[in-house]
């Protein structure tokens, strides 16, 4: 299981599909509106393609396909979630398609409980807890865990790829 939390943290808050999820607010460094992706002919199913983002190629996540829901068309909601990520003690810039972004929380570690061990949807590595606000619960997500390390080092051979061709000075 992914490390407890043990102190009070802000985190933003977003939907796929009916579930509300969270990340440590500390992890994000943007939420863009969704804009060109392009494509990458070699990425993994989940992986929708890059963006510029201040003129870096950003690899983007389908949040919904990596997390097993289906496929579904953007909206005006639809956001990219541009987060930094540690990999085996290196920061990795990825984005998430999530399907709408709420608002930044705070959470205390009394509102946070450990995932079940049984009858979850989602893979318990990848929760930090579980957040109670008011009558809604929150998944906090451990988003180091979300991506294995094979995943991440495809993002990086992605980016490689990519290069200066794909947004052009």
């Amino acid at each position: 299981m992914a490390n407890m939390i043990t102190e009070t943290r802000q985190y933003m808050t977003f939907k796929l599909g009916d579930e509300l999820f969270a990340i440590d607010v500390a992890q994000v460094r943007e939420v863009l509106e969704i804009s060109q992706i392009t494509k990458v002919p070699t990425a993994p199913s989940f992986m929708r393609g890059v963006v510029n983002v201040r003129g870096q190629a950003t690899p983007v996540v389908d949040l919904r396909l990596r997390f097993g829901l289906p496929e579904r068309a953007d909206t005006v909601h639809t956001r990219i979630i541009v987060m930094e990520l540690e990999l085996d003690g290196e920061a990795t810039v990825l984005g998430g398609v999530a399907d709408s972004v709420h608002e930044v929380i705070e959470l205390d570690p009394g509102n946070i409980n450990p995932p079940p061990r049984i009858a979850m949807r989602w893979r318990t590595d990848f929760i930090q807890g579980m957040g109670k606000r008011g009558d809604d619960f929150i998944i906090i997500l451990d988003v180091n865990a979300v991506f294995s390390s094979e995943e991440l080092a495809l993002v990086k051979d992605i980016d490689a790829q990519i290069g200066e061709p794909v947004f052009p000075h």
